[in-house]
This record gives structure tokens, C-alpha cells and sequence, in this order.
């Protein structure tokens, strides 16, 4: 049986301190490889110096988006497994072996999972460490670095889902649950995080409400009625508690614990919509 190609795929923005760097090395451990720069509206060198190193550039005139970037790449690429990975240097190329050997061992996806020191600040620490949680609370597996960028998986599966994925930032997210609500085998790979080089694309504030939403993306994309159903009987007992309360001593039901029963009932049923919409999602994969 032939070895399956690969192709390395790599969004990058404005990245000229380190895409020769990243692309060379990949170049120098992989030699047959197909390796996929997606320029996403750079204003510096970068195409011009991934092109130099060896790589295949496809540009955006403006920047689209991270997940934009990673989609345009995976519709050109014609490798048989992805490996995709970040521009900035902190993502080792090395590693990338270590990835790739877990797809001979049967799983769809492997993961390079960041350890504690290697994330960029304890904020962004923490905030992961919140995803990972919910995120292994919600599918029953455990799950050690959500947003990690450097992955591979088969192409067949990753372009089954490419519909799904966002624009943004949060598609490392999408596609993890997308493949463990399918049924599809995913495991993590402990590896070391490098300082990034250049500046940093990500905005505190508008980066941050922006990952809060990811929690509910956990949900939606794989069982809702987790979340839904826990917060829906959170917003019921106190309902109950609070009818209690003023039952006992002022002996009448109020308004406030009608607002708390209804919205206990709207929850639900909002989460039972959204499960039968993720089952109808994924009812053809």
C-alpha cells in the first residue's frame, strides 16, 4: 500500500518575521509534501518570502479571517491527510511526526495539545482551560486543548465539514466537536508551544467576547440538551425556591417566580430545538 500524501497548510497574516522559517523546515523534513501557504491580506512580505522557501501561496486581496484562510487552503490542497499549523514559529514542524503516526494507529484527528507554559498569558490560559472543561463535560471524552491550531486529520473528513466552519478564529473549536459528535476517533498530543514571532492578530476585548461564544458553539455542535437542560432546571428551582420564599411569608405566588418558571420553560424547549437541529446536521455523515 502507498504511503498517503500529505499537505501542510498554513494561514498566515502579515507573518514575514517567520513563514521562510516555518516553510523551510517543513521543506526540510518533508521533502515530498505539498506545503499550502494561505496569504490572508498581508500588507509585508509574506507570500513573497513563502514562495521563496518553497511553498505554494494563494493570496486573499483583503483579509478574510483565520477559519477563511484554513478553508481556502483545504479546497486546494490535494494531500490525503492536513496538517495545518500556525505561521508565527510557534507551532515546531518536528512535532508534526508525532501528529501523523496517531492517524496510522486509527484516529481521524490528532491534536498538538499545549502544555500549562505554553501559552501566551495566564488569561488566555485560563480561558482554554474553561473551554476544555465544558468541552469534555459536553462529549464524556476528555479533551486537553480545544483552540490549538496545530492538527492534522484526513482531508475526506475535514472537507465534509467545511461548511460548518467559521471565518474566524474559533475553527480548531468547530471541527473538533464537529468529528467527536460524528462519531469520528480524535486524540490530543502533548507538545511545546514556542513564543510567536511578530505580533499578535488576537484583540483582548473583542477576542474575548468572541470566545465566550464558543462556549455555546460546544453545545450546539455537539448536544445542546446538556447545556440547556442544567441551565433550564437552574432557572426552575429558583423559581420554586424563590415561590417558597413568598408563599411562606407573604402567602401568594409573584410575578418574579412566574418569570423564573417561564424561563426555565422557554430554555428547554429552545434546547430541544437545538437538539433535533444537530441531529438533522449530522444525520448524513
Amino acid at each position: 500500500m502507498s504511503k498517503p500524501s500529505v499537505s501542510f497548510i498554513i494561514p498566515a497574516k502579515n507573518e514575514a518575521a517567520s513563514i521562510a522559517g516555518v516553510v523551510g523546515r517543513i521543506r526540510e523534513l518533508y521533502p515530498d509534501a505539498e506545503v499550502v501557504v494561505v496569504d490572508d491580506g498581508s500588507t509585508d512580505r509574506t507570500a513573497a518570502l513563502a514562495e521563496e522557501a518553497g511553498a505554494h501561496v494563494h493570496r486573499h486581496p483583503t483579509s478574510l479571517g483565520n477559519g477563511a484562510a484554513v478553508k481556502a487552503g483545504a479546497r486546494i490542497a490535494k494531500g490525503e491527510i492536513f496538517v495545518f499549523l500556525d505561521a508565527d514559529g510557534q507551532h515546531n514542524p518536528d512535532d508534526a511526526g508525532r501528529l501523523l503516526a496517531e492517524l496510522t494507529n486509527g484516529y481521524d484527528m490528532a491534536v498538538g495539545a499545549r502544555s500549562t507554559g505554553s501559552h501566551a498569558s495566564m488569561g488566555r490560559l485560563m480561558a482554554n482551560g474553561i473551554y476544555n472543561l465544558i468541552a469534555s463535560i459536553v462529549t464524556g471524552h476528555q479533551i486537553s486543548d480545544l483552540t490549538s491550531g496545530f492538527r492534522t486529520v484526513r482531508a475526506n473528513l475535514f472537507k465534509k465539514y467545511l461548511y460548518l466552519l467559521p471565518n474566524g478564529f474559533s475553527y480548531p473549536t468547530t471541527i473538533t466537536m464537529a468529528l467527536m459528535r460524528a462519531g469520528q476517533p480524535v486524540t490530543f498530543v502533548d507538545i511545546e508551544a514556542a513564543q510567536r514571532k511578530g505580533k499578535s492578530h488576537i484583540n483582548p476585548i473583542r477576542d474575548g467576547l468572541r470566545f465566550l461564544l464558543i462556549i455555546f458553539k460546544i453545545a450546539t455542535l455537539y448536544s445542546p440538551l446538556k447545556i440547556f437542560v442544567p441551565t433550564s432546571g437552574f432557572f426552575f428551582f429558583v423559581g420554586l425556591f424563590y415561590y417558597l420564599f413568598t408563599f411562606t411569608t407573604q402567602g401568594r405566588f409573584t410575578n418574579m417566580s412566574l418569570l423564573f418558571f417561564s424561563a426555565a420553560v422557554i430554555i428547554f424547549l429552545i434546547g430541544l430545538i437545538a437538539e433535533q437541529i444537530t441531529t438533522l446536521q449530522y444525520s448524513n455523515t
